[in-house]
């Protein structure tokens, strides 16, 4: 952790989810503030800063204690959308469903469907939500489903690379963007494309990919393609084009358009995300990519999104019996954790959170600003700098109530790691038919890696 101070400079970003129970944020301020700013153990000057170990890990071990007397803890490496969980437990059992043992055995679910995985409920209960919403236009559209969007992120560059080019084709976005952009295009080392940086400063002549999120993860604002050159082809993610983070201005009518349960309804666990796309041949291809990546995608999760697209659509109804609106929940959620986090970030003074203009929502009716999933909070104060160091250490904690992500970077949305995992997998051993029904079973297996499936044990495959 040390050697960071030596490798960031002064004036980076950081980036805090405000899925987080924010309510913590202001404790968090107030912990800071004790354990550093006024802590014995901490000498500052304008050149010397001495934090000493034993604060460095009483800040890290911090618990704040919630209102129920429970102790939480606060991630500040990675998202989990849990702000919902409490729309959805006051719901009960209205999205719980069962699926019985004979279903799912089937890899297909709709033979005449380019996407022949694509279970028909689940399509049908997407067409109806984007229309409720008023954010994306499905008709005359192909909708592909993915194992989330980063599947379908995937299967994207997968359809629209050129099959027969001399070399692969750049994959650009605007800064600051997805710190996982770079490592999902490299990391297959595909011969088709490889990640090229920032958007702003690609020069290269011939054909590009672009990726516009939008709005942007991680500072929240609202993005159009930056290259614009005749070559290039577009990407569009709108994971974020929800009234519950920005204001729904108009129906998105792009070539292909990325989205995901985990961001729209919180069920990030579902691993299920679709594509409207508007081009035959690229959806035929994306679909291939994920025939030939995982053979399709889980038939149980795409029936239980549907179920959940299905409830969301229904309590957006003027006539709803379901109860408050989804998207007005989620919306008030973010808006008052919008509002306590400016709150913190102002005592603080050490930090400031963009500014954003409000804008009239077709879908709620009325103008507000926008509410980001991530706060891009930026360090104001040299002199304060150092002190990032202990927050950074808080990154190591876990959280069970909602999430925090940190990012230090200084160009773009790099996460930092605490440490580095390497899995070496030796001697892979594919025994998915290694079962009594298609064998003698001589002894158990023991390798270094060994691959199973449900398919071949139960027959389940579109499980």
């Amino acid at each position: 952790m040390g050697k960071i101070f030596h490798v960031v400079s002064l004036k980076h970003l950081l980036l805090v989810s405000i899925a987080l129970n924010v309510s913590l944020i202001l404790r968090v301020i107030n912990i800071s503030e004790k354990k550093i700013l006024h802590s014995s153990s901490a000498h500052v000057n304008k050149n010397n800063i001495h934090l000493s170990s034993s604060s460095l890990t009483s800040f890290a071990n911090a618990r704040i204690e919630a209102q129920d007397g429970e102790e939480r803890v606060i991630n500040l490496d990675h998202g989990d959308p849990t702000m919902y969980e409490k729309y959805w437990q006051q719901e009960g059992d209205k999205t719980t469903i069962v699926i019985p043992g004979w279903q799912s055995l089937s890899y297909f679910s709709d033979v005449s469907n380019i996407c022949w995985f694509l279970e028909p409920e689940f399509a049908k209960e997407v067409v109806r939500l984007h229309k409720v919403v008023g954010n994306a236009i499905t008709e005359n559209r192909h909708i592909v489903v993915g194992t989330g969007s980063t599947q379908l992120f995937q299967a994207a560059l997968y359809a629209l690379s050129p099959q027969d080019a001399l070399e692969p084709i750049s994959v650009v976005s605007a800064a600051p963007y997805y710190s996982s952009y770079p490592s999902i295009t490299d990391c297959l080392k595909s011969g088709l494309y490889k990640w090229a940086g920032d958007a702003h400063s690609f020069k290269k002549e011939g054909p590009y990919i672009e990726l516009v999120t939008s709005p942007n993860n991680p500072d929240g604002f609202v993005r159009q393609s930056v290259v614009n050159r005749s070559e290039g082809i577009l990407v569009h993610d709108l994971a974020y084009y929800w009234p519950q983070y920005t204001s729904i201005s108009f129906p998105a009518d792009h070539d292909l358009m990325l989205f995901t349960v985990s961001k729209s309804t919180g069920h990030a666990g579902m691993r299920i995300g679709w594509a409207i796309v508007k081009d035959t041949e690229v959806a035929k291809k994306m679909t291939k990519y994920i025939e030939l990546n995982t053979i399709g995608v889980s038939k149980d999760s795409q029936l239980r999104a549907a179920k959940v697209l299905k409830v969301v659509s229904n309590s957006c109804e003027p006539s709803s019996s379901e109860g408050k609106s989804f998207f007005e929940f989620s919306h008030n959620q973010l808006a008052t954790r919008w509002e306590l986090l400016r709150l913190a970030v102002q005592k603080s003074g050490q930090f400031s959170v963009p500014e954003f203009a409000p804008q009239f929502c077709t879908f709620l009716g009325r103008d507000f600003k926008p509410q980001p999933a991530f706060a891009w909070l930026k360090c104001e104060q040299e002199e304060a700098y150092p002190f990032i160091g202990p927050l950074l250490t808080f990154s190591s904690l876990d959280c069970i109530n909602g999430l925090v992500m940190l990012t230090v970077t200084k160009n773009v949305a790099h996460t930092l790691k605490l440490s580095l995992l390497l899995i070496t997998l030796m001697d892979p051993s594919d025994l998915a038919h290694y079962w009594p029904q298609y064998t003698s079973i001589s002894f158990p297996a023991n390798h270094d890696l060994m691959l199973f499936t449900v398919s071949t044990i139960t027959g389940q495959a579109g499980m």
